[in-house]
């Protein structure tokens, strides 16, 4: 009976309802965001989002799955440009840290917004939904991250013993200024400095 229900709406609807709820989730949270606001927000009924989703619990997971969904698929592909081939050691972590980083200040802003979010309050986000996220999204891209970084090693330009952990410390370290200062994230020179200091000091700690 559920699925007869979810599957009565139209497509169009469903994406409106999901691209608002990312809204209300990304700028109120989980907690503060209601139903209502949410359909007002898509411009829908509350009946409407009824016709998909079960409760605002379950919006909540389509939402995280979908948006974590595209988000990592992003990520993979710079992962795959910037270091599947790699000819400049320095040069390309660079390239591939800016690449990382612009996502963050594109049409995907709304999906680190509600990464906030989440981290904010924690405690009242249903666990499916956090399970999602992690396995899909930092868990995969930290995986993708790791196993080029593997390869490399593998090449003999880095000396790595856990690739895994070497990929949280290249995420970290070609990020560290935007975590006290967001703004960095829209100056130019302020980036390319920001990444080009954490790759050297990447590099500091694992180059060959």
């Amino acid at each position: 009976m559920t699925e007869r229900r979810k599957s009565a709406g139209l497509p169009d609807k469903r994406r409106a309802i999901v691209a608002g709820a990312l809204t209300l989730f990304a700028r109120d949270g989980y907690t503060r965001a209601g139903l209502d606001a949410i359909a007002a927000e898509a411009g829908v009924s509350n009946r409407t989002i009824y016709n998909h989703f079960s409760d605002k619990a379950e919006l909540f997971q389509t939402v995280m799955q979908e948006s974590t969904q595209r988000v990592a698929d992003t990520m993979v592909d710079i992962i795959d440009r910037h270091l599947s081939k790699v000819a400049d050691l320095e040069a390309d972590l660079v390239d591939f840290g800016l690449a990382w980083l612009a996502v963050l200040t594109s049409d995907l802003a709304p999906h680190f917004a509600l990464i906030r979010q989440i981290n904010a309050e924690m405690e009242h986000i249903p666990p499916a939904a956090l399970a999602l996220w992690r396995k899909t999204g930092p868990g995969r891209t930290r995986r993708e991250l790791a196993e080029r970084l593997r390869r490399i090693a593998e090449r003999g330009d880095l000396v790595i013993d856990d690739p895994v952990r070497a990929a949280g410390h290249l995420m970290l370290l070609i990020s560290a200024d935007n975590l006290t200062d967001r703004a960095a994230l829209h100056d130019e020179d302020a980036l390319r400095a920001m990444v080009t200091a954490g790759v050297r000091a990447f590099l500091y700690g694992y180059k060959r």
